[in-house]
């Protein structure tokens, strides 16, 4: 069984987004939000927080979000990877991008889980940030499970190959 939290296009500038708990966001710190991991566009390394580098740096940019039961399907995306982030009891969970400039809550219940982020158009994306309409889009799936290391499950464009380059290789 499958909800879907949210299904919008999200306003963000320096292509940040941000699902997690309390006041932690992403401050700049890749070394912190992207600690012990492969993969460089979804930072699982704060606990209770799952940082998204979206590739259009400003504009709109589709995302989705659904909780599932159990692990999903794995989709026909250009660009997946899992992490795994734990949220604890009695603090609220939402979303926000840079700086807040657009936010919400979403009702997920404490606990361990796996967070898979599907991307398409990240290269569009990186090329089209002036673009009229959405190029780049992304779903963000979690079901509960236990920790585990971070997977890089496909890489199809460019962009998620640069940022694995760049803020990835960080396991130790």
């Amino acid at each position: 069984m499958m909800s879907v939290l949210m299904d919008t296009v999200v306003s963000t500038d320096y292509g940040q987004f941000t699902l997690g708990q309390g006041r932690e966001s992403f401050d700049g710190d890749a070394d912190r939000f992207f600690a012990g991991q492969v993969n460089g566009w979804v930072g699982a390394g704060v606990p209770g927080v799952v940082h998204v580098v979206l590739a259009r740096r400003s504009g709109g940019s589709e995302v989705r979000i659904e909780r599932w039961e159990e692990e999903p399907p794995l989709e026909d995306w250009e660009d997946v990877v899992e992490v795994s982030t734990v949220f604890r009891p009695s603090s609220p969970i939402g979303w926000e991008t840079w700086a807040g400039e657009s936010a919400g809550s979403l009702p997920i219940p404490s606990g361990s889980y796996r967070v898979r982020v599907s991307a398409q158009g990240r290269d569009a994306g990186t090329n089209g940030e002036f673009a009229d309409g959405v190029v780049d889009r992304y779903l963000i799936q979690l079901w509960l499970a236990p920790r585990a290391l971070d997977e890089v499950l496909r890489v199809s464009s460019v962009d998620a190959s640069y940022w694995n380059e760049v803020w990835g290789h960080r396991r130790k």
